[in-house]
């Protein structure tokens, strides 16, 4: 096995990342480009961000590789990653042995434990949620937005707030903070023209992600709109968790319910609260956890364990690849 590498992928809305890890968990290689979302990139821009991070982390490591395994949000239905395989197909790291394709929900779960019966929900851009159970069985959601049922994420919270800016100026609503703070995220002078911005195109959708600090710093500040948002958004969180754990039978077990994602890692207590209080009236076994290191972590222990990596090894990657990121994200890459 020495000299043989595995290489992970973790790709989403705003970056992926790479990781040539050999098979006693040392980091050989390492590599962060541009968001690989099929859903807002496009399938052949998806395919090609993640071939060229592959590839430079491949040649970087200088070794074979024993398996590729890529986790990518956007991944979010069985057709997305067949479209996705195939359109890899012809690939040369695809086409030795068989590579994983899948959500970036299993490496976020896998990021935060280890146990088989475990649930993981995250709130970044978006919400999705994973549910495992030691028999193999899944828990999976279509995380497609309002479509599927799906409320919350960076996107949600910025919408509402400038939602209830907007009510807020012309009568509809009682005051809030969102009135001067939305504009001035955006560098704009008042509610008005943040509408015509988005209305026009000069500010995009995925803009709105941008504007969930603002709504968790408007709820530390008592703000009443902040805090309808944030409790809307904790229910939500308790809801997918729940509808998890009882889709799988696990209510009465004792299992981790990871949390992970931009929103969730800020670590508002507030929301941390009102979601740790939701969770204990409807599964009072159910443990939080609440992981800030990236999903890579996740994706290449799953890989590695794909390759039958030893568990001390494991181990090792773990800690490097945690240490590794740690740096990258200090550095502001």
């Amino acid at each position: 096995m020495t000299g043989d590498v595995v290489v992970a992928v973790d790709g989403g809305g705003s970056k992926t990342d790479a990781v040539a890890v050999d098979l006693q968990g040392h980091v050989l290689a390492h590599s962060r480009g541009p968001a690989s979302n099929p859903q807002t990139q496009g399938l052949r821009r998806a395919v090609a961000v993640v071939d060229e991070l592959v590839t430079e982390v491949l040649m970087a490591a200088g070794a074979p590789h024993r398996g590729v395994g890529v986790f990518l949000a956007g991944l979010d239905l069985e057709v997305e990653v067949e479209a996705f395989r195939e359109a890899a197909a012809h690939l040369p790291w695809a086409t030795a042995g068989t590579p994983i394709f899948d959500n970036d929900m299993p490496a976020l779960l896998r990021t935060g434990t280890k146990h088989t019966d475990a649930v993981a929900v995250v709130c970044g851009t978006g919400i999705n949620c994973i549910g495992v159970r030691a028999d193999g069985a899944t828990a999976r959601f279509p995380a497609l937005g309002a479509i599927s049922g799906d409320w919350g994420g960076g996107s949600q919270l910025g919408a509402e707030a400038l939602w209830f800016a907007a009510r807020a100026v012309d009568g509809r609503s009682a005051p809030t903070v969102f009135t001067h703070t939305v504009p001035a995220h955006f560098g704009l002078s008042d509610v008005q023209a943040v509408i015509e911005a988005f209305h026009f195109g000069r500010l995009s959708h995925s803009a709105l992600a941008t504007l969930s600090p603002v709504v968790l710093e408007a709820a530390d500040r008592g703000d009443a709109a902040a805090l309808d948002i944030l409790n809307r958004q904790a229910q939500e969180i308790v809801t997918l968790a729940n509808a998890a754990i009882a889709r799988l039978d696990l209510t009465g077990t004792p299992l981790p319910v990871v949390l992970g994602g931009g929103v969730l890692a800020a670590g508002n207590a507030h929301l941390l609260g009102l979601i740790e209080s939701g969770l204990a009236e409807v599964a009072p076994l159910a443990r939080i956890s609440l992981i800030r290191d990236r999903p890579i972590v996740g994706a290449a222990l799953l890989t590695l364990e794909a390759a039958g990596v030893s568990p001390e090894h494991e181990d090792a990657a773990r800690a490097a690849l945690v240490g590794t990121f740690a740096q990258l994200d200090g550095a502001g890459r």
